[in-house]
């Protein structure tokens, strides 16, 4: 089962798991965080690696956060190069979660990538999109090197 962390800002991460929890029972290997006001970045980031560490149960982690470019988004896409099978999804929402949910079980995380984006294209996406759309910085140094 792919573990869930849902990070949003103030207490939307908390009543996105209240509402799921309300409607489907308690939902093993799922945490939320919430990112306050004036939380600093690094409890932020403690946070979401015990996050990380606690719903991993070896078959991948999702983040699922409310914006991308926003601490939380950018503290799960630092946290994903570290961890295989580990994504970052943005532009989440109840219903999408609710759909979502059952195909835990059974998707890679890759597939759940694939699929939470292909629900809804129009407001999610995930570090992977973002980063086919936006190859990464390669020094022209290095290109004539090789």
């Amino acid at each position: 089962m792919l573990g869930w962390v849902i990070a949003c800002r103030d207490e939307c991460a908390q009543v996105l798991l209240d509402k799921l929890e309300n409607a489907f029972g308690p939902l093993a290997r799922c945490r939320a965080i919430n990112f306050r006001r004036g939380m600093s970045s690094n409890m932020l980031s403690r946070m979401m690696c015990d996050a990380l560490h606690d719903t991993d149960a070896g078959e991948g982690v999702i983040f699922l956060t409310d914006k991308s470019g926003e601490a939380p988004y950018r503290t799960a896409s630092l946290m994903s190069h570290k961890h295989s099978h580990c994504e970052v999804i943005s532009g989440i929402s109840y219903e999408l979660l609710a759909q979502m949910l059952p195909l835990r079980e059974s998707l890679s995380s890759e597939a759940f990538r694939n699929a939470i984006v292909a629900l809804d294209a129009d407001n999610v996406s995930s570090l992977w999109h973002q980063q086919q759309k936006n190859p990464p910085f390669v020094l022209l140094h290095d290109l004539y090197a090789s």
